[in-house]
């Protein structure tokens, strides 16, 4: 059996004093897309941000791509986060460089060093992502939509084996979300293990995958069915 890339066992995620979830286990692995929903406010965020780093691990068996995230040591976080895609909600791009110049940042930072390697990523990733034709644009020259498919590419540029999304289609339309999620469904089919949080239920029907809520501190895995219909009534 193929070992996990993400294992927890009997984790508690805490902000400060409060206790989001408690005795979280979770084993993920390659290929898989992912979907956390609940609530606002019911730790689906804190989840994730436990999984870069972003906040401690101090109770359980926590381990992401072979780190043990109990201790693990503030100087070694980066290297974590290198073998990690992240796309946020609000997409994050530089606005005063172009989306090619926005790639080829994150390229540099990361130690890419030839020029013609960094050009032939940057244009496969935008081919991914649906975005060949608009490198030469600034952010505020696009769509939310188009924005968000920047991020990914961002995101997947170093090829990581893991890809998070924090409510990649919260701020746009039905169709466009759909679309971008198309993208993160295509990362997922060609071995990418892609988290997603949600309050969209219905994109789980369109894109089936493993579901998993937060709700009353604790993480249940989910079948497709009327529990679905119950959360996405009460957000």
């Amino acid at each position: 059996m193929e070992e996990a890339l993400i294992s927890y066992k009997a984790v508690d995620i805490c902000q400060q004093e409060l206790c989001v979830l408690r005795g979280v286990e979770l084993s993920l692995g390659s290929g898989e897309l992912v979907y956390l929903i609940g609530r606002v406010g019911s730790g689906k965020s804190s989840l994730l941000k436990s999984l870069y780093g972003e906040l401690d691990i101090e109770q359980g068996e926590a381990n992401v791509l072979g780190f043990d995230l109990r201790r693990l040591r503030r100087k070694r976080l980066p290297d974590l986060r290198r073998r990690l895609g992240i796309v946020f909600q609000d997409f994050q791009l530089l606005m005063d460089r172009t989306v090619t110049e926005n790639l080829e940042f994150v390229l540099r930072a990361t130690g890419w060093k030839e020029q013609a390697l960094i050009a032939q990523r940057i244009d496969e990733v935008l081919s991914l992502v649906g975005m060949e034709r608009k490198g030469y644009k600034c952010p505020y020259e696009l769509s939310g939509g188009e924005q968000q498919r920047v991020a990914i590419a961002r995101a997947v540029l170093n090829r990581p084996p893991i890809i998070l999304a924090d409510e990649p289609t919260g701020n746009l339309d039905g169709e466009t979300g759909r679309a971008i999620m198309a993208v993160l469904q295509g990362l997922a089919h060609s071995g990418v293990l892609v988290i997603v949080t949600t309050h969209n239920t219905g994109l789980l029907r369109e894109f089936p995958g493993r579901v998993f809520c937060c709700q009353d501190h604790r993480l249940m895995e989910q079948t497709m069915g009327g529990k679905l219909d119950e959360i996405e009534t009460n957000n």
